[in-house]
């Protein structure tokens, strides 16, 4: 035992017990679904671990609540939108984006292929069904512009979160807030087929759907360096080997094994951010203009004071 002691004290080891991984919160957006796959992936594929992390994912009973809780200090990490980040920024919730989970957007406008809208011009006199105000209403505001139409031309009707259903029941023309990766495979499982068209292709700038955000004090913290790490293990892993990483995936959460959710799988991979540390800096300016000038924002913050590089 002395011999084995003094080798190990030789080659800067030792017997004592390998150091407890470091506590980590994440609070996601929303319930767990494929668009948090590369977080789930670090957790089950033991890649957090390797990183000295014990990572907690927390499903928000409030979707709107996990910024602001990790504003107050009460977890480490959340999970929000790159559009949402310029509001609670501008409300003072003391939060900075440090990395980027889904580097595309994902929101589109969703019609049913057989029906009479086949371009954005033909929404006039129409309606168009929404869950959220504010953004959803800038973003169908810009494709109308674009399609040479104004907001006055359409009527937009509150659906709440009844997207697919509202459409299918032919009670709206369309459904603006409609995710690329979801709604098209619902329509599909309920008898119809939808054409979708994507906001960055009809005048609106690129944005980030999905990041990660942490109090503005703790930047300096090891341990997002090592989350963003352990995520972008988990992207390359998914990438290289989807198969295995659905059964690994479905594993943890057998409920979502179904038709929606496997589609939902697919057209999620291509979107996930393989450098999540990475900012784009113009990218992130050039849609604080577009927030100010949609008038959802009062001013656009300066970059440094809401979204860094964590180096």
């Amino acid at each position: 035992m002395k011999r084995l002691a003094a080798a190990l004290v030789a080659l800067g080891l030792s017997l004592s017990p390998a150091a407890a991984a470091d506590k980590l919160t994440v609070l996601l957006d929303w319930f767990v679904n494929p668009d948090h796959a590369p977080l789930v992936i670090a957790k089950q594929n033991g890649l957090f671990e390797k990183h000295g992390l014990d990572v907690e994912l927390v499903e928000p009973a409030d979707p709107n609540a996990p910024p602001r809780l990790v504003g107050a200090k009460q977890a480490d990490v959340a999970v929000t939108y790159q559009p949402n980040l310029y509001l609670q920024v501008q409300e003072g919730v003391p939060v900075v984006r440090f990395g980027t989970l889904v580097d595309t957007p994902l929101n589109s406008l969703l019609v049913l292929k057989d029906g009479p809208v086949k371009s954005i011009a033909d929404l006039k006199g129409k309606k168009v069904g929404y869950s959220i105000s504010g953004f959803e209403d800038a973003l169908m505001g810009v494709m109308l512009e674009n399609a040479g139409l104004s907001a006055k031309d359409v009527e937009m009707v509150n659906v709440n979160f009844a997207l697919t259903q509202a459409l299918m029941a032919k009670q709206v023309d369309g459904v603006i807030g409609a995710f690329r990766n979801f709604e098209p495979t619902q329509v599909k499982i309920a008898g119809g087929t939808s054409t979708v068209f994507f906001p960055e292709e009809h005048g609106v700038p690129l944005y980030d759907e999905l990041i990660y955000v942490a109090h503005k004090d703790s930047l300096g913290d090891d341990r997002l360096k090592r989350f963003l790490a352990a995520g972008q293990e988990a992207t390359v892993q998914l990438l290289n080997h989807p198969e295995e990483s659905w059964k690994a995936f479905t594993k943890a959460y057998p409920k979502l094994d179904d038709e929606l959710n496997t589609a939902a799988w697919a057209a999620t991979l291509p979107r996930f951010a393989k450098q999540p540390g990475l900012l784009d800096r113009a990218r992130y300016e050039g849609f604080g203009a577009f927030m100010k000038e949609r008038g959802l924002i009062t001013a656009a913050p300066a970059l440094d004071s809401f979204a860094v590089e964590i180096r």
